[in-house]
């Protein structure tokens, strides 16, 4: 009887471990963008030409309360259950097989960082249509009453973008969200795994301070290499035609070109101290739920 139950659960277990880095890499995304969607509403306000963060905050508590900080929610969850949950198992599977062929070694950051911006495609083109739905439903309040959209969650915004500009649309921007997914992958993931190698094994800390500083590592270098590309991928996902059809920018690069034409290079970090408080602790928030996690699954024998 003893060796007849390990047997009947290893098919399952089998199961279960391929599903694991994917399934806990989307919880952990799922209850950091719980604790980081108002920050996220300001940062996104604020490259839409709104103001200080101080200015956006308090214009939106006063004109629609406190609940217009988690307009969208429905949207950033979907999104971490599909983006994150995609990236963070896809990086967590990747590096595994490529340890395995390195006889279990550790792998160097140039293989890490590839391996981070693989995942963080592959992340964007799965979560691109939940990112443009959690865009639209955060910029809706930014636009004049004629024009808002009014949609109600994120199913309605993406039934909707389907009926209105067909299944394609819901890929519109995709090119700078992959771009910028890969961009900020490569900084987080491959940040973390280098800099817990680090603390581990030349610092020799302990494994909450090695979290939280990786974490912290984790986060500002994920926002350094992303927000260029997250300000031109939010400004390609809002734009609307003038009244002759035309939009504004032909495509990322144009929209690259002529911010950097009227502004300056400068132009591209338009709100960063914003986006770092924002960037950074989602990333270290998703760091410590997913450490978490996972002594939650090893305490219950999972």
């Amino acid at each position: 009887m003893a060796e007849a139950k390990p047997k009947s659960v290893a098919p399952s277990g089998g199961v279960w471990a391929a599903m694991k880095p994917f399934v806990n890499g989307g919880s952990a995304g799922m209850l950091a963008t719980c604790v980081i969607q108002p920050i996220d509403m300001v940062k996104v306000r604020i490259q839409l030409g709104q103001g200080s963060a101080t200015h956006v905050a308090k214009t939106m508590l006063a004109q629609d309360g406190f609940g217009s900080f988690y307009k969208g929610l429905s949207a950033g969850l979907l999104r971490q259950a599909t983006y994150t949950t995609s990236r963070l198992g896809s990086f967590r599977v990747l590096t595994n097989k490529a340890v395995e062929a390195n006889d279990g070694k550790p792998l160097p950051l140039l293989q890490k960082a590839i391996i981070g911006l693989t995942a963080g495609a592959i992340g964007a083109c799965v979560g691109s249509p939940a990112d443009l739905a959690l865009i639209r439903m955060q910029a809706d309040a930014t636009l004049p009453l004629a024009q808002r959209r009014n949609y109600t969650n994120a199913f309605n915004a993406l039934s909707r973008i389907i009926a209105d500009e067909g299944i394609l649309a819901l890929w519109k921007g995709a090119g700078p969200t992959v771009v910028r997914a890969m961009s900020l992958n490569m900084g987080m993931l491959a940040s973390y795994d280098q800099s817990v190698e680090f603390f581990r094994d030349s610092l020799g800390l302990g494994e909450y301070s090695i979290v939280i500083g990786a974490s912290a590592i984790s986060g500002f270098c994920a926002a350094a290499c992303s927000l260029p590309f997250d300000y031109v991928k939010t400004q390609i996902q809002k734009m609307q035609p003038d009244t002759t059809g035309r939009y504004p920018y032909t495509g990322s690069l144009d929209c690259a070109m002529k911010t950097v034409k009227s502004g300056g290079p400068q132009k591209l970090y338009t709100g960063f101290p914003i986006y770092c408080v924002r960037i950074a602790p989602h990333v270290m928030l998703t760091w410590i739920f997913l450490n978490q996690i996972q002594k939650l699954e090893k305490n219950l024998g999972f």
